[in-house]
């Protein structure tokens, strides 16, 4: 068991994967969770295990806007009361009940809270303005990674790793880059600006409308706890101020699955005042970095983890580099937050 932050939102899983017709399973903090929508079309998230023989819930199926469970077809409704025993005098006993997530939808995601029911508050969910479809074509995706949570926020917030990891998107300027952290309150930043780049790869010119000379580009991202950032990838002419360039604005969710592995949930986003064709090209760059993503972020995070198996990360006693100051700054902060939690 890992020693998680449980009074905060996680993500569960994309709006889009729940529905009315089927039951989602999902391990969420080594817990098993069942989603599915009632009746009304709203969310409902139960523990994944009922409590007869504890077989998963979510083998089951939605009976009148409720869960029944597959080997004896107990039903529970979307507060985790069983309201129908299908056995002898139909009585339901006192226990049979599973505890009920709170859940709410925001940035086309659903959230779950796996703490005190009584501090769950949507209005903490944190928020990333370029994921209202009101605004933005937006493209998602996920995948699992068998690798800790924190492995990938340190992936995210040093992109060092670009210049040995993703040789694609690599020039002399990546290693030459100037790269600071700030510690706002309870986020991070992490920027790299990589300026006066004279041989970008060539679909980096394209991505950022420099044709020719030198580029300046920069990737900055902003961390929330315990592991939510926006990545902001831009690009300009060098010179010329980074208001003039262009932005490519993504999201990179984490979830912890168990201590050993994680959802990964990632979005990229273009505004919609830039033309209906960019919603195109978003469905574009989707794909084009699941590549990246499961072919080389991935395979590192699952060796390192394979590597620490299940000692903790920090007694291991890591070096740290200039590049770990924005992750080691977001792992303290989680540290410290998971110690009040604890009081």
């Amino acid at each position: 068991m890992c020693n998680y932050l449980k009074n905060t939102w996680y993500v569960a899983a994309w709006s889009e994967e729940v529905t009315e017709a089927a039951l989602l399973g999902r391990k969420i903090l080594d817990i098993p969770v069942v989603l599915y929508r009632d009746n009304a079309g709203e969310v409902v998230a139960l523990t994944d295990r009922c409590p007869h023989r504890f077989a998963p819930l979510s083998m089951g199926k939605i009976v009148n806007g409720c869960v029944e469970c597959p080997y004896h077809g107990l039903r529970f409704n979307g507060s985790g009361a069983c309201v129908h025993n299908p056995h002898g005098d139909g009585r339901i006993p006192d226990r049979a009940k599973v505890i009920s997530y709170p859940v709410a939808e925001k940035h086309l995601a659903i959230w779950i809270w796996m703490g005190d029911p009584a501090a769950a508050d949507p209005a903490s969910i944190p928020e990333f303005e370029f994921m209202e479809a009101e605004d933005y074509y937006i493209a998602t995706g996920s995948m699992q990674v068998e690798g800790n949570y924190m492995l990938e926020v340190d992936n995210i917030l040093d992109l060092s790793h670009i210049e040995f990891v993703h040789p694609i998107f690599s020039s002399p300027a990546v290693s030459r880059a100037e790269v600071t952290h700030e510690i706002d309150g309870e986020t991070v930043w992490s920027k790299r600006d990589m300026l006066g780049d004279d041989t970008p790869p060539d679909f980096i010119r394209e991505v950022f409308n420099v044709p020719e000379g030198p580029l300046d580009r920069w990737l900055h991202v902003h961390w929330q706890a315990p592991a939510y950032m926006a990545l902001y990838a831009g690009g300009v002419a060098a010179g010329k101020a980074f208001e003039e360039g262009i932005v490519s604005r993504q999201a990179h969710w984490f979830t912890p699955e168990t201590a050993t592995s994680t959802h990964y949930f990632y979005a990229m986003t273009e505004p919609k005042a830039n033309g209906p064709h960019m919603a195109e090209v978003v469905q574009q760059s989707i794909q084009a970095l699941y590549g990246p993503f499961k072919n080389e972020d991935a395979p590192i995070i699952e060796a390192q983890q394979r590597n620490i198996g299940d000692e903790d990360f920090m007694a291991m006693k890591p070096i740290i580099l200039n590049v770990d100051a924005a992750g080691m700054a977001a792992r303290k902060i989680v540290d410290k937050k998971i110690q009040a939690e604890s009081k």
